[in-house]
């Protein structure tokens, strides 16, 4: 998989001094470069004020391909969203002696909302994007030189990834609140914070209004999007992964009939390739991204032990596939004063420029097994799950469960596997099904947090006490 590349790598923040950095008031604009897969020149040449107030067409299709880079900001650092996710699921373990707040802050669920803490990450970034999609949408109006379509065609784009990073957002802060009215003046009162479920409502609106424009969209875009989209590059093949993205969503917010209407519409095929999908690109040309989950010969991010003797069998006694294909054992086990210990090593990013998943058909199928089987359609559902596990893992078929429970707990587990260190999808699924109990503690004192907290800058710009929110977390 290929990134962007860019002629400059700039960003630059518009923001109200006096407020500090309100993300949701920023616009940054996140640049790449890798091979040469497609240009994007400096967007802060002229800069973002011009695309507001003089946009030309080439300065549009600039800054429609700098959101590609700006999604995938905060991904696969150390410090990123996947790391972080995966470590409050007891997916993976940080042993960085630099730091010790893998293990003082994440470990033992004491998330810290100030700047400098990990408590307060993934929010500045997926807002700097949702604010520069904002600034392309609103130059539509002005612009010349694109057809209707075109214009279309933008405009589902942009409202699709911008529902794509409140997602994130949304999944990490949880009831905690976040914001999602966030195309403001930069000097209008600030947005108040809203719950998941609000948060939830919004991005499927989104996601169906960007829906709306590719389907008016022609047959192609007026931009040129990464390798990481590939066979999802036209109006009407990104439009299924619009409504993948939704699928997702409703499954979160327990919609399932909705669900399986989305999925229905989207690149979902049972039996067919599994990893199919769209992906976050990284390279290693000059100026480019590369992927922090790609760890050397030495690694400072490892699995969870429990990753591998929580792991299925099959008959012969062999691993799950998904685990053997995932991980496999450290020469020299990582250790640290601390008590914590890990001899277990992912291999799933063997790259600095090794994709990771924004979605895939594995996941599809999986959400349709969970969808099917709250909609009644229990046969559905385990051929579903069934599909997953016989051809994912190499495993043997269940039997019809006996009950929800046991539907669950099968579910989790196929999931827990399928899905490993790609998206923070252990810790999400097991606040969703009211679990985090059941998640490992290395240290008796270790505790997994529902929901990280508002940042400390987001409640000061508005004269709230920290820590702010809506409570939850």
């Amino acid at each position: 998989m290929h990134a962007i590349k860019t002629e400059q790598r700039k960003g630059k923040y518009a923001m109200r001094i006096k407020t500090l950095p309100v993300a949701v008031l920023s616009g940054l604009v996140l640049l790449g470069a890798c091979d040469d897969t497609f240009t994007v020149p400096d967007l802060n040449n002229p800069g973002l004020e011009s695309l507001e107030t003089n946009p030309t067409k080439s300065a549009v299709v600039d800054a429609v391909q700098g959101l590609m880079i700006g999604a995938r900001a905060a991904i696969s650092n150390q410090t990123g969203f996947v790391n972080h996710l995966g470590t409050l699921g007891r997916e993976s373990l940080t042993f960085d002696n630099s730091d010790p707040r893998y293990f003082d802050e994440m470990l033992a669920g004491l998330l810290n909302a100030g700047n400098g803490a990990f408590g307060g990450s993934g929010w500045a970034p997926r807002y700097a994007n949702i604010r520069n999609a904002n600034i392309v949408l609103n130059s539509l109006d002005k612009v010349v030189g694109f057809t209707d379509a075109e214009l279309e065609g933008i405009r589902g784009f942009a409202k699709t990834i911008q529902a794509l990073d409140l997602l994130l957002v949304t999944v990490m802060r949880d009831n905690n609140g976040v914001v999602i009215d966030t195309n403001r003046p930069l000097d209008a009162e600030l947005a108040p914070f809203v719950g998941r479920d609000q948060a939830y409502t919004f991005i499927v609106q989104l996601l169906d209004e960007a829906r709306g424009h590719l389907n008016n969209a022609g047959s192609s875009f007026a931009f040129t999007l990464s390798n990481g989209f590939s066979g999802f590059d036209t109006p009407s093949s990104f439009a299924q992964f619009n409504r993948a993205l939704a699928a997702r969503v409703e499954v979160y917010r327990g919609n399932y009939a909705a669900a399986l209407t989305a999925l229905d519409q989207s690149f979902m095929d049972i039996g067919g390739d599994l990893d199919v999908g769209v992906f976050h690109s990284f390279g290693t040309g000059s100026g480019d991204v590369t992927n922090g989950l790609f760890q050397g010969a030495d690694p400072q991010i490892v699995a969870h032990p429990t990753v591998r003797t929580d792991a299925p069998t099959k008959g012969d006694g062999s691993l799950d596939d998904r685990v053997a294909r995932k991980t496999e054992l450290l020469a020299t086990p990582k250790s640290d004063p601390r008590g914590v210990t890990s001899n277990v090593r992912f291999t799933h990013y063997p790259t600095l420029s090794s994709p990771v998943p924004i979605i895939r058909n594995e996941e599809l199928i999986l959400l349709a097994a969970e969808a099917r089987w709250f909609t009644g359609d229990q046969t559905g559902a385990m051929d579903a799950l069934n599909d997953v596990r016989t051809r994912s893992g190499g495993l043997d078929p269940l039997a019809m469960p006996a009950n929800d429970t046991e539907f669950i707990d099968a579910l989790l587990n196929e999931r827990r596997w399928s899905l490993l260190f790609e998206g923070g999808h252990r810790w999400i699924d097991m606040r969703r099904f009211n679990r985090l109990n059941e998640l490992p503690r290395d240290r008796p004192s270790d505790l997994v947090p529902s929901a990280f907290p508002i940042p400390r800058n987001e409640c000061i710009a508005r004269n709230l006490n920290v820590p702010c929110g809506l409570g939850g977390g």
